[in-house]
């Protein structure tokens, strides 16, 4: 087992169907923070639904918008 700084190395996890990725500021040239990641369609809905500001998106596994959360 490797580590750095103290940490144990952990394999990335499995690609998910669909990402909450927070964009935040439109003007931002930051790549966009990963959120939630997750295989359940309404569960990620659900969840963009209850943020309370905008500026979340739901996007596929192939980087396709499917959903935001945009006032």
């Amino acid at each position: 087992m490797k580590e750095e700084a103290g940490v144990p190395w952990t394999p990335p996890s499995a690609t998910r169907a669909y990402r909450v990725v927070w964009t935040g500021d439109v003007a931002s040239t930051t790549q966009p923070e990963v959120m939630r990641e997750t295989d359940d369609l309404l569960d990620a809905l659900r969840w963009l639904a209850d943020r309370p500001r905008p500026g979340f998106e739901l996007r596929g596994m192939d980087g396709e918008l499917l959903a935001t959360n945009a006032a």
